[in-house]
């Protein structure tokens, strides 16, 4: 994982918690203190990580320090809290399950009808 890796992480997080909280500022870091207790704690904490493995990886003697595992799990942690569908989908997600179940009425309801006129001998 590189330098420009990391920081497209970092950017990706500080734009999230610009649209999901209104965070202001330039960088993770402003970011950070914008949101400040908006943000659950291991979410904080894990920004934190992420906004020091940005910071330390525009230096390439600082970069080999830094464990890209436990920046890649900060970088999870934090999208998986910021990125939720938004309300259009979740609408679109229930008018879908909505319609299913509808559809899958009514299909039950033919069946029985044609079950029940077949068993009286109608046909």
């Amino acid at each position: 994982m590189g330098a420009i890796t990391i920081q497209q992480m970092a950017d990706r997080v500080a734009g999230l918690m610009e649209d999901r909280l209104r965070a202001r500022g330039d960088g993770l870091t402003a970011k950070l203190r914008s949101a400040g207790r908006r943000l659950p704690r291991r979410v904080r904490k894990a920004a934190e990580e992420l906004a020091e493995a940005a910071h330390l990886s525009q230096n390439p003697k600082l970069l080999l320090q830094i464990d890209e595992g436990r920046v890649a799990e900060a970088y999870d942690i934090c999208v998986r809290h910021l990125a939720p569908m938004g309300a259009g989908a979740r609408r679109k997600g229930l008018l879908g399950s909505v319609m299913a179940q509808v559809a899958f009425g009514l299909i039950v309801v033919a069946v029985l009808a044609y079950v029940l006129v077949r068993a009286r001998g109608s046909m």
